[in-house]
């Protein structure tokens, strides 16, 4: 029997979804306006933060429940996802310029992050352990990374925007009051459209017939990346391109120091060595994200490169289905 109202929750969490990253992209920038912060910051802290916490709710219940391959999964499918999905999808909406920092030290730091994983989630193949994993003292080493990036991200708060050229044009400044209500109104219309999103499409796919191995790879993994998908979107049609690109970064980083860290000390996560291949992939695309911006226009990510990340993911996806 047909069932209407899981379309009725799809298209009310896309609604949510957009209207929630309009409101968190222009408090946002109001805020970095009004208090002299550059939009790279606000997008590297509070933007990356909102729009990481449907990975962080998953996981949290997920190492609670003791799933850890989707704990694991869900981090790397959104790291992926991230950069040549909704990277590829902004750029394609208008080009988008990098600044020197996030070229030399917050791309790297992302791809840092997820070295150190690698790292630690091989015990059997370095130390010849039992177990392949991170534990809860390796969640603690990821926290306190993620505690210096933040000191790094606050401490670069004065001089960035003095390097990077702010839009003042197309930012709107309001009390910090409603600035502040925009941005929590934002932040949980994320929230809620994510997970309506997500939930809905996994009726749907099931009513249709897919296969759980295609939901999980498809709907689950982009799901919960659309946060940063309408976020960055948006900051990159209003020509924010600090708070799109910001968004992405601070948002993969995010992901490995925190939530993964958070879930680790929750419940140790074991490593199953086929993930190995996520982990090669989260790498290598980190890796393009920061060779792509000396090809063609320096520290900018063009249409076509745009293109080609999409084309890439796609191309991801075929090969983990197959």
């Amino acid at each position: 029997m047909f069932n209407i109202i899981p379309y009725v929750f799809l298209v009310v969490g896309f609604a949510l979804l957009i209207k929630g990253a309009d409101f968190l992209v222009d408090g946002a920038s109001s805020i970095a306006e009004k208090l002299g912060i550059s939009a790279l910051v606000i997008g590297l802290t509070i933007v990356a933060f909102g729009t990481s916490a449907p990975e962080l709710i998953v996981n949290i219940f997920a190492s609670i429940q003791g799933n850890t391959d989707i704990a694991i999964g869900n981090i790397l499918g959104s790291n992926i996802a991230n950069i040549l999905l909704i990277l590829g999808i902004s750029a394609m909406i208008f080009p988008l310029a990098v600044g020197k920092g996030t070229v030399w030290k917050e791309i790297p730091l992302g791809l840092l992050a997820i070295i150190v994983v690698a790292i630690m989630a091989n015990d059997k193949l370095i130390d010849g352990g039992a177990f392949s994993g991170l534990t809860r003292i390796d969640g603690f080493i990821l926290i306190s990374f993620f505690i210096v990036f933040l000191y790094y991200t606050f401490g670069i708060s004065k001089t960035e925007g003095a390097e990077v050229p702010k839009e003042s044009n197309s930012i709107h400044t309001y009390s910090f009051f409603r600035s502040g209500v925009m941005v929590v109104v934002g932040l949980t219309g994320l929230t809620l459209g994510g997970k309506w999103i997500v939930d809905s499409a996994v009726i749907i796919a099931e009513q249709i017939g897919l296969s759980q191995a295609v939901i999980g790879l498809t709907i689950v993994a982009i799901g919960t990346s659309l946060p940063e998908l309408a976020t960055s979107a948006i900051a990159a049609y209003k020509k924010n391109t600090d708070i799109a690109v910001g968004n992405i970064v601070g948002s993969n980083i995010f992901n490995i120091f925190w939530i993964l860290g958070i879930s680790a000390v929750i419940n140790p996560l074991p490593f199953p060595s086929i993930l190995m291949r996520d982990v090669i992939m989260t790498i290598v695309a980190t890796l393009l994200l920061f060779v792509i911006l000396f090809v063609g226009k320096r520290h900018i990510i063009e249409r076509w490169q745009g293109a080609a990340f999409i084309l890439i993911y796609i191309m991801y996806l075929f090969f983990v289905i197959w």
